[in-house]
């Protein structure tokens, strides 16, 4: 039995899109995406019956970051990443890169915030511990940037190229706990970059590209190491199936192309959401300027109409 408990792995026959895609589901992601996309759509709706706005293309978004997930996870490329890296490595990127950034513009958090009913005073519910979590050390530690880049990094190198992986590939579990770690060190890294929701840490714009940059070459050497090896080096790999008809080196060099270029997809996609945002918020900005030079404005007529009152009193 293969690792995922899907199936014999000698059974799988030569990769192909259309057999990657059939249904093959991983029960704890299986639920993990209903469950994530049911609470979303619960705060949406009691969101729309209180009267309450909001935008369509933030679930657009979640769901999109969630179905990403669903793909990578419920269907035979869960099975065939378990004996073909370049399958695997697909998984990773999808979900450490790109689910990550289609999650975090759907704001979840922010949905949670105005959801959530509040407790009553002295008391705390849901929303309350939510915030309490927001505002806490740990919060403010692990979306620092002095965190969030080395983790990124480490995840790469401290993974694949230590005995770890193959110790986690041994098992369900093990294989289950990597994929919610690399989402989750995809959360923490981009969520202070360019998520929607408030959070703890929260820098200038330039100082977001900075970061965003920061950990991307260290990605792309990643996969140019894949792609220069000249033997296997990930154990778990070393020895595909003969039913598959691939050789393991030219699969990892595949895993490394595929790594390289998704350390450059994604921070097109970033930079471009980080170039809107800063521009909505220097519209805002100007808007708020503007409605305060206006109050100014108004201030200052209304005290020349005064003065000009209090002359024409004193003639009379």
């Amino acid at each position: 039995m293969d690792h995922s408990g899907h199936g014999t792995s000698m059974d799988l026959p030569p990769f192909t899109l259309g057999r990657g895609l059939e249904w093959s589901a991983d029960p704890f992601f299986l639920i993990g995406c209903l469950v994530a996309l049911a609470l979303y759509g619960w705060g949406v709706v009691r969101l729309v019956r209180r009267g309450d706005k909001w935008p369509v293309n933030r679930t657009l978004w979640f769901v999109g970051g969630v179905l990403l997930i669903f793909l990578m996870m419920c269907t035979k490329l869960n099975d065939y990443g378990m004996v073909m890296f370049s399958v695997h490595m697909v998984q990773h990127m999808v979900i450490s890169m790109l689910a990550p950034i289609l999650l975090l513009l759907g704001a979840p958090i922010t949905l949670a915030l105005r959801a959530l009913p509040t407790a009553g005073r002295g008391r705390k519910g849901p929303r309350e511990l939510l915030l309490m979590l927001l505002h806490s050390r740990y919060m403010r530690i692990i979306t620092h940037p002095v965190f969030t880049i080395p983790m990124f990094i480490a995840s790469l190198y401290g993974l694949y190229f230590t005995p770890l992986f193959d110790f986690l590939m041994e098992s369900a579990p093990g294989h289950i706990a990597m994929m919610v770690h690399f989402l989750a060190v995809g959360l923490v890294f981009f969520w202070p970059i360019m998520g929607v929701d408030p959070g703890p840490h929260r820098p200038g714009y330039l100082m977001r590209m900075l970061e965003l940059f920061a950990g991307m070459p260290f990605h792309a050497f990643f996969g140019i190491a894949l792609m220069m090896a000249s033997a296997p080096m990930v154990g778990s790999y070393e020895n595909p199936p003969a039913s598959l008809g691939i050789d393991a080196l030219s699969d990892q060099n595949a895993a490394g192309g595929i790594a390289w270029a998704f350390s450059e997809v994604p921070s097109v996609l970033v930079l471009i959401a980080l170039l809107f945002q800063w521009y909505r918020s220097e519209q805002r900005q100007a808007k708020r300027k503007d409605r305060a030079a206006d109050r100014d404005g108004d201030k200052e007529l209304e005290a020349y109409n005064a003065y000009l009152a209090s002359l024409n009193a004193r003639s009379r």
